[in-house]
């Protein structure tokens, strides 16, 4: 007689909280998977609580290499089989203007993780359509009209998963770039000498730093000298667009919360 195995327990979410003195609070774990399983933790958490709350999870995902791992765990780790995908939205935080079969496309990679193995209905999953004239406000319209059925004060995002460039750069919103201003539209598009072409659309300040949780994974050595950048230097958003990430430059009455996941490596000496 064969007997199915118990899940193995997730990892506390404060298992180490040594890093750099990053605004919010910083989570870091010794290597590249210890920290997707303290991330795991937190969004499996924060899932369930949502959805026990509102009836829906609301969760924004980012492109890049860094991610992917994480992403691929979530659909076949047996300790993330509770997790609520069939009350779960998807969104993305950002999207190049090209078409989804484009290798750059970042729909094009998180679609074959999410939506071929998640079992998430359809009418739940949001890609960005990047290439319409009005990709920003179509998308924008959608948040707007999804998230307007939950309670006033709670119409926001629950979960969004950021990363940083080289150049602290997030989602799209790149140095020295006229999107870092906008303080109504929750998308916008960008575009201009500091951006890695082709053009992008992205969410914005004002939707990200109104969500319940914010949370910037950032690995890797070659990232530690941008962090120590983040962390003691002067420089403000428009150089640094990972600075304007600030969950109380919302509008909420009760900011939400931003958790850097870091490795070891990426914290630099």
């Amino acid at each position: 007689m064969t007997t199915t195995p118990e899940p193995i327990p997730l990892a506390p979410l404060e298992e180490s909280t040594n890093g750099p003195a990053l605004l919010g609070r910083v989570v870091v774990g010794s290597d590249r998977y210890a920290v997707y399983e303290l991330l795991g933790s937190h969004l499996l958490s924060c899932a369930l609580d949502c959805v026990a709350k509102f009836g829906d999870f609301h969760f924004a995902v980012s492109g890049g290499s860094t991610p992917f791992p994480f992403y691929q765990s979530l659909m076949t780790d047996p300790r993330y089989r509770s997790f609520p995908w069939a009350r779960t939205h998807l969104w993305i935080v950002d999207e190049r203007r090209v078409a989804f079969d484009n290798p750059l496309s970042n729909w094009r990679q998180i679609s074959e993780i999410f939506c071929d193995h998640s079992g998430m209905p359809d009418s739940q999953i949001h890609p960005m359509m990047a290439t319409a004239s009005d990709a920003a406000e179509q998308y924008e319209k959608l948040l707007r009209s999804l998230l307007s059925s939950r309670p006033h004060g709670e119409d926001r995002l629950d979960f969004v998963l950021l990363g940083m460039g080289d150049n602290g750069h997030t989602a799209s919103l790149f140095p020295e770039t006229a999107v870092l201003n906008e303080k109504n539209l929750w998308v916008s598009y960008c575009d201009g000498p500091t951006v890695t072409p082709p053009p992008r659309v992205t969410m914005t300040y004002p939707l990200l730093n109104n969500a319940r949780v914010i949370a910037p994974l950032v690995i890797g050595a070659n990232k530690a000298e941008m962090i120590a950048r983040v962390a003691t230097g002067n420089d403000d958003f428009h150089a640094l667009p990972i600075k304007g990430i600030n969950p109380k430059s919302g509008i909420r009455q009760n900011p939400g919360d931003l958790v850097w996941y870091l490795d070891r490596a990426a914290c630099g000496k």
